[in-house]
């Protein structure tokens, strides 16, 4: 019973088709124009329109259930609008092999997995060609080098099942450097602080900003203070834009962001 039940799975045909063409690189922009979607009969995203330019730093807010993650699994195509269209270099991302559109990215999650195995593995995981110097040249980026080196194997240390060893900061820098290995065109980051200590949000938040340097980068966030600097930020609301731009643009318009700000920085009398 158990077996019919994971070859359904694995028989399933997915509902995202892989394109054939190879993709040449991220030059300008990534488009997405006038998209909507639905998780069966529940609407999701709204005739959603955006532009993701080479070098900038993008910001999705919102409260939960507002679309950010969704709009981010549509970018990176584990799911296909039911209108509108995602364009890269003005040719739809549906034209492109998964493995070579998929490739532009580096994505660091609120829970990244890590494996039973030494650190230097850890990192290597999914881009088995790097060498030792590009591992170590990562782990210097994501600001993890030093704890490394702190520790008794250096990068041979075993970190345990799901990194049970290192701190939920520590575990997140591997990740930061793993995501930074293949030096990919546009980093993701979902909550990648969400479920930190204070502490260890601002060392995860440094390794995160030196990691963008002269990247394009998406990141979600709820903890405002992770994306007061990004280009444009924009705010999502039942699954549509509600407001978009910088941060003192979008505190002086009073409306859903200078909200959420003013909870999370509002001082206890």
């Amino acid at each position: 019973v158990a077996g019919e039940r994971i070859f359904t799975v694995l028989d399933t045909e997915p509902s995202v088709k892989s394109g054939t063409q190879s993709v040449n690189g991220f030059i300008n922009s990534l488009e997405i124009r006038n998209i909507s979607f639905a998780y069966q009969s529940e609407q999701v995203i709204k005739n959603v329109e955006l532009s993701i330019r080479k070098s900038r730093k993008i910001a999705f807010v919102g409260s939960s259930g507002s679309g950010k993650s969704t709009m981010l699994d549509l970018i990176i195509r584990f799911y296909d609008p039911q209108s509108g269209e995602i364009l890269l270099e003005n040719k739809n991302i549906k034209d492109f092999s998964l493995e070579s559109y998929r490739s532009l990215f580096g994505i660091v999650g609120q829970e990244n997995m890590l494996f039973n195995d030494t650190i230097m593995n850890n990192i290597r995981y999914g881009y088995e060609k790097a060498t030792e110097q590009d591992i170590i040249d990562a782990s210097q980026k994501a600001n993890a080098y030093n704890f490394i080196m702190n520790l008794k194997d250096g990068f041979n240390t075993r970190i345990g099942d799901r990194g049970l060893t290192l701190s939920g900061g520590e575990r997140q820098r591997i990740a930061i450097a793993r995501a930074l290995l293949r030096n990919p065109e546009i980093l993701i980051f979902d909550e990648a602080t969400s479920a930190l200590d204070a502490e260890s949000e601002k060392i995860v938040q440094e390794a995160i900003n030196q990691s963008l340097k002269d990247k394009t980068a998406i990141i979600v966030a709820h903890r405002l203070a992770t994306i007061i600097d990004c280009d444009e930020i924009i705010v999502f609301d039942k699954g549509e834009i509600a407001e978009r731009g910088t941060h003192r643009q979008l505190i002086e318009m009073n409306g859903i962001y200078s909200k959420l700000y003013q909870i999370q920085f509002a001082r206890k009398d």
